[in-house]
């Protein structure tokens, strides 16, 4: 019988390889796929159209470190303790990351671009190859970590990242490989590529509805705070609107890169493809820029996954999908038990149409942060029609929306749902309860 076992064993299939681009500050309808009425990005758009949009994903808390912790370890922020995107460099050198424990488990791995959970640059433990820069980077001409080394390089980081991604793929390997590329774009100031500075310069920018919102029925937003503007708009200018898409289509140009380096190896229908954003952003919606906000721009994410083996082309799902979730899917994919403390779940259900006990509603939260005191501590609870947001430290100023009726949040209904806001009440306290 054991002379038989090599070549059942040697026929297996092999462990797919991951490629995972997270874009910044990018909100979820900025795509040509999600409906954008003129930017172009006909290789993200590649990988929704030859495999799934999760068409409700969000980040459990919609800012830059808290939700790039989230995505390695499958953890709430609460949890993880990257609570905002203060000094955390000693904790992030000690996340139990997934693309760690699949390195542990036999693959080879690589991370390029924004780190930001701490503000130093040093390699993290569980990566073959790393190319980082301190804090929030330069996008012309920046100083990189590359595998320990610092080093001034010139170029545009975009393509820098991109093209460091790619030189990993292209290489002869025996293993399996996980490929992490966290981009600088689109995140502030916004300094697009050369090539690209005078792209959109006659489009128009449309305005949603709540860009006009009066903060009727919204006194956190309302509130007069010593040494703090008030908010009057417009939170985000065209100008701002238009380089953050400029920006985006150089990392547009990086993902037809990287898509084409594994075609060229024969990789391609082996790579598990997801491209993703750490947050949503405003484009004065609210009469808002940034993000922080527990409203839908600022919330809701982009999240397109490509793999055929799994994934039918063309799929459209609305299951609330989670940044939580994505380190126990890769896991799972590449047959590693996840630790017990991670806390989403594996999407793998969804593909295979066996989910029939998926999450009905998610929670979401935000630590107040000096720098920002307009934004005070919220959580949040949100399922496929309400939202109820509480200001833990302010009196009587929580919300309630009815996303059906009113999807650009403008009515709050707090004291006018009395079934629904306790109901809703009732589920962040569960939640508060079980998410430690």
């Amino acid at each position: 019988m054991a002379a038989f076992a090599t070549p059942v064993l040697a026929q297996q299939p092999p462990r797919p390889n991951f490629v995972f681009i997270l874009c910044d500050d990018l909100r979820f309808n900025a795509l040509g796929y999600s409906g954008h009425p003129f930017v172009k990005t006909p290789n993200i758009d590649r990988i929704a159209r030859e495999g799934a949009v999760f068409t409700h994903a969000f980040a459990t808390t919609p800012l830059c470190s808290p939700s790039r912790a989230s995505y390695l370890t499958g953890r709430y922020v609460r949890s993880h303790g990257v609570t905002d995107n203060t000094d955390h460099n000693e904790l992030s050198h000690k996340l139990i990351t997934w693309p760690r424990m699949l390195h542990d488990a036999g693959y080879e791995t690589s991370y390029a671009g924004k780190w930001h959970m701490g503000n130093e640059d040093m390699p993290r433990p569980g990566f073959d190859r790393w190319m980082s820069f301190k804090a929030q980077g330069a996008y012309v001409d920046p100083a990189l970590n590359i595998d320990g080394e610092r080093i001034k390089k010139t170029g545009y980081v975009t393509d820098l990242l991109t093209d460091f991604t790619v030189e990993f793929l292209r290489k002869p390997r025996t293993k399996p490989f996980v490929a992490y590329l966290a981009h600088k774009a689109v995140h502030g100031p916004f300094v697009p590529a050369e090539r690209h500075k005078d792209l959109f310069a006659n489009e128009t920018i449309v305005r949603n509805p709540n860009a006009q919102d009066d903060f009727a029925g919204k006194p956190v937003l309302q509130r007069q705070i010593e040494g703090v503007p008030a908010i009057t708009g417009p939170g985000s200018s065209d100008d701002l609107i238009k380089n953050q898409l400029r920006c985006l289509t150089a990392v547009d140009e990086g993902v037809g890169k990287i898509l084409k380096a594994l075609e060229d190896t024969r990789q391609l229908d082996n790579t598990f493809f997801v491209f993703t954003s750490d947050n949503g952003y405003f484009w004065g919606d609210h009469k808002l820029g940034d993000k922080r906000w527990a409203y839908e721009e600022s919330l809701r994410i982009p999240m397109a996954m490509r793999y055929p083996k799994l994934i039918k082309a063309g799929t459209k799902f609305d299951q609330l999908v989670l940044n939580v979730d994505m380190a126990p899917t890769m896991l799972e994919l590449a047959g590693v038990k996840p630790p017990a403390n991670f806390q989403g779940r594996s999407v793998l259900p969804i593909f295979k149409g066996t989910a029939s006990n998926w999450r009905t509603s998610f929670f979401a939260e935000y630590f107040m942060e000096k720098n920002y005191p307009r934004v005070p501590n919220w959580q949040a609870v949100r399922d496929g029609q309400w939202k109820y947001i509480h200001y833990q430290d302010l009196q009587g100023m929580d919300e309630l929306y009815d996303l059906k009726a009113d999807p650009y949040e403008m009515k709050n209904l707090i004291h006018d749902a009395p079934k629904v806001a306790p109901a809703m009440k009732k589920e962040l306290e569960r939640y508060n309860q079980t998410i430690k």
